[in-house]
């Protein structure tokens, strides 16, 4: 801040001497020429006495009028230094200080928005960048929290039985060691989704993009999810486009996303509702809906959805086994493959549709 101050200091110093300058080389040069000129016609003699004291003179009052309005122009140059420096380093320097303040954890920490435009994007930039760090921390706060929620709920479990079966209270039987083997995969289930959770927000998951018939994958999870619909006695059915869907996907990633979305449409669906998986294609975009008729989705919660370890209905999903991260992962696939993922739903109890779109491969080459 000193470097910059004595910069801009000297800047308009150097402003004021060079002007100076220019205006004294000029008036000595061109002017006396001039008034040189003038008096020569005026007196109508050469090279007299007169002539040259007179011009003497005239340099003489030029020069001391240059200084004195050079030595103002200094002073209300600095002047002028000092007010603009005022209103350049003070925010600044409060931008550095609650920098540090920040660096150090305080994620709080704001800055007042000077009148100044250009200052003024710069606080607000500052600001706004500020409130993402405490967001960010905020989640991280929350996730540490929600993994230990998670983890503790299946070993809390397996604590109970093992403490059981060394009291005596359990017998050693294969239906205690089944249950204990179901918390074990549990826990494995959500350590395989936070390391899936990792990869793909760091942007390190593996893709094989190709050609991928769209209807076909759709297919596919309707039949391998339909029994559960049956136990459930739920109505799933698809609704296929009036063309052939090809899309530049990883058919793997693909089948997982809508395996994650009839799923969950499946857990939130009461008895006797329906799910449709409806193809079609928009533009150069196939686009799949998964449309329930189940609990729905609040305008508060709506938001929030493709959050880490946010649920609709927490206890629903925990004891389902689900883990709260999966809309999470499945947005992040859709990302990776030149998709996206959305959701939308007219309210509570009026079931709720979530769409992916992806680019389409015929489309795209016809293009």
């Amino acid at each position: 801040m000193n470097q910059l101050s004595w910069r801009l200091v000297a800047a308009q110093m150097l402003v004021v001497i060079v002007g100076v300058v220019v205006l004294a080389v000029t008036a000595n040069i061109i002017g006396a020429t001039i008034f040189a000129t003038d008096l020569h016609d005026l007196l109508g003699v050469t090279n007299s006495d007169i002539e040259a004291a007179m011009l003497a003179s005239f340099r003489s009052a030029i020069t001391k009028a240059l200084l004195i309005a050079g030595s103002a122009a200094a002073l209300v140059g600095l002047l002028t230094s000092i007010l603009l420096l005022r209103q350049i380093l003070r925010p600044l320097n409060e931008i550095a200080r609650n920098s540090q303040r920040i660096a150090d954890g305080h994620y709080d920490e704001r800055v007042a928005v000077p009148s100044s435009d250009e200052l003024a994007i710069v606080a607000t930039s500052f600001n706004q960048m500020a409130a993402s760090l405490a967001q960010v921390e905020q989640q991280r706060v929350a996730m540490i929290g929600n993994v230990a929620h998670e983890l503790r709920t299946p070993l809390t479990g397996i604590e109970g039985y093992l403490e059981g079966l060394i009291d005596g209270v359990f017998p050693p039987e294969p239906e205690t060691f089944g249950e204990m083997q179901h918390e074990v995969r549990r826990m494995r289930r959500i350590i395989d989704d936070l390391q899936a959770l990792s990869h793909v927000e760091a942007g390190q998951v593996s893709l094989q993009i190709s050609a991928v018939d769209l209807s076909s994958i759709a297919q596919r999870v309707v039949n391998q999810l339909r029994p559960q619909t049956i136990a459930s006695s739920l109505e799933l059915s698809l609704q296929p486009a009036s063309s052939p869907l090809i899309v530049r996907a990883d058919p793997d990633r693909l089948a997982q996303i809508l395996l994650n979305l009839v799923g969950n449409a499946i857990r939130y669906t009461p008895e006797g509702g329906c799910i449709t998986v409806r193809l079609s294609a928009q533009a150069e975009l196939a686009q799949v809906e998964v449309i329930d008729s189940g609990i729905g989705i609040s305008a508060t919660d709506l938001p929030l959805l493709f959050e880490r370890f946010y649920r609709v209905d927490r206890s629903r999903a925990r004891s389902s086994g689900g883990s709260g991260i999966g809309l999470t992962i499945a947005r992040h696939l859709a990302w990776a493959m030149g998709g996206e993922l959305s959701a939308r739903s007219p309210g509570l109890g009026q079931g709720s549709t979530f769409t992916l779109t992806l680019p389409l491969e015929g489309r795209r080459d016809e293009g």
